[in-house]
């Protein structure tokens, strides 16, 4: 169905099922995207992967890359197993990989012709949610796909997760209208940035709290040890800085992800 604001967005399902709740998820997500844009689903099984070799055609990874160059907003779905991407979307990010972005003299990615596209990704595990918050376990499969589309300079809107899926069947009514959400939100993406000016209105913030923090600490600490000249004060609350701001990072880097 074509979109009044001619917006493409792709889905690709990188799972064993074409039935599965993996599948289940993307479809939802094209659902809710499919009121106001052209969609697409693309099963990576339908295709032989290969990497490219000069002496050798590629029709299958042509075919592939002419659809993601004709999407605005891919929706990638792959379930994970063993803490870990997918077979199926592994291979296809190993063999797409020289074509996601142009690599310069010294081996370095540079982003070219995907730039400032967006990207959803989706993937499911048989832990538990409380397991999956504490652990991480489906944080290995978002990283690999962060990863390999940042790579390509595609701008991420946003994550979706389903745990606990040993034995089901089909996804709840709730997580579909999550996706159905996401989808249509997707679908009505009109900018073309990664919002420069939020983060930096972000940072501040996060900048402010961090310093205020920092302060009431040592004012604590004050309590306890005497902060009599400059350099003492100064050093403490450079170190009370410092271990508020590797949380932060750690926080960001490491548990960010959706993990229920």
């Amino acid at each position: 169905m074509m979109g009044v604001e001619n917006v493409k967005v792709l889905g690709i399902l990188g799972a064993h099922r074409a039935d599965g709740v993996t599948a289940q998820l993307l479809q939802a997500v094209l659902k809710g995207a499919a009121a106001s844009a052209d969609t697409e689903l693309v099963n990576l099984n339908d295709y032989e992967l290969r990497p490219d070799h000069d002496s050798q055609p590629n029709a299958d990874l042509d075919a592939l890359e002419a659809k993601l160059m004709a999407a605005d907003v891919w929706v990638l779905a792959a379930p994970t197993y063993l803490g870990s991407l997918s077979g199926v979307m592994k291979n296809f990010c190993d063999c797409f990989r020289g074509r996601i972005a142009r690599f310069n003299s010294v081996g370095e990615a540079v982003p070219d012709r995907f730039k400032n596209k967006h990207y959803v990704t989706i993937t499911d595990c048989y832990a538990g949610g409380i397991e999956n918050y504490l652990t991480g376990v489906t944080d290995a499969t978002f990283k690999a796909l962060d990863k390999f589309l940042t790579m390509g300079g595609l701008i991420k809107l946003r994550e979706i997760v389903v745990t606990k899926t040993w034995g089901m069947q089909t996804i709840t009514a709730a997580k579909q209208a999550e996706c159905e959400r996401v989808g249509a939100r997707a679908a009505h993406k009109k900018e073309r940035d990664d919002s420069t000016m939020k983060r930096y209105i972000q940072l501040f913030f996060m900048i402010a709290v961090m310093a205020l923090l920092t302060m009431g600490i040592e004012a604590g600490i004050q309590q306890l040890i005497p902060l009599n000249n400059f350099w003492a004060y100064y050093g403490v609350f450079v170190v009370v800085f410092y271990v508020l701001l590797a949380m932060i990072l750690h926080f960001f880097t490491v548990v960010k992800h959706r993990r229920r």
